[in-house]
């Protein structure tokens, strides 16, 4: 009788907490949609294009294991990051990005070479996140959902929905944090007057 009484109150802790999870899980999203400048329409679709891009690259044949490919939509622009062989993989990758819908421009920044090492990577990563830091450190107006930053081997991406004066702030920033070879602005420009903080 102990080990039924036992087993039926961690099945309701477990059943409670998963509950728990599934509501907090909830409302990060629903506050990560309230932060970002985006339409709500336009945060779901990328998040739907990433996934049906992914789901084609998989598809492909002519795009094999040996390729690095890293894909990220913001406001239906979307970049594509990474190494692959050939010419004709790159091509194949902007074929992809052609035959999506809702895609409103893409730029295929891929290199054409071996793929990036664990360390390489590991350090887009610490970049990324040290750019991210400094960024929202030194800028209160923005959070987190309206920049992009994404790093390949030292090159660092931005993308969001900013003013020109929040972009040249950014792009210093950036320029300027150590181990950053280059920085490359695909920011679309708002009008301050309609910035919504």
């Amino acid at each position: 009788m102990r080990t039924l009484i036992l087993t039926s109150l961690l099945l309701i802790t477990f059943t409670l907490s998963g509950c728990t999870a599934a509501v907090i899980g909830g409302v990060a999203a629903g506050t990560s949609v309230a932060l970002d400048k985006r339409t709500t329409g336009d945060y779901v679709e990328d998040q739907n294009i990433k996934m049906k891009f992914t789901h084609l690259y998989y598809q492909d044949d002519l795009l094999n294991e040996k390729s690095h490919i890293n894909v990220t939509s913001y406001n239906l622009h979307v970049l594509i990051t990474g190494e692959v062989e050939s010419k004709k993989q790159k091509q194949a990758l902007s074929k992809i990005a052609e035959n999506i819908k809702n895609i409103r421009q893409y730029y295929n920044e891929v290199v054409i070479g071996q793929p990036t090492s664990f360390t390489s990577r590991s350090n887009d990563s610490y970049l990324t996140g040290k750019i991210k830091t400094s960024v929202f450190t030194s800028m209160s107006e923005l959070d987190g959902a309206q920049v992009k930053v994404v790093t390949e081997n030292g090159s660092v991406f931005l993308m969001g929905l900013v003013t020109q004066k929040q972009g040249n702030q950014i792009t210093e920033i950036t320029r300027t944090t150590q181990g950053v070879k280059r920085v490359i602005k695909l920011f679309e420009y708002v009008d301050p007057n309609n910035m919504k903080y």
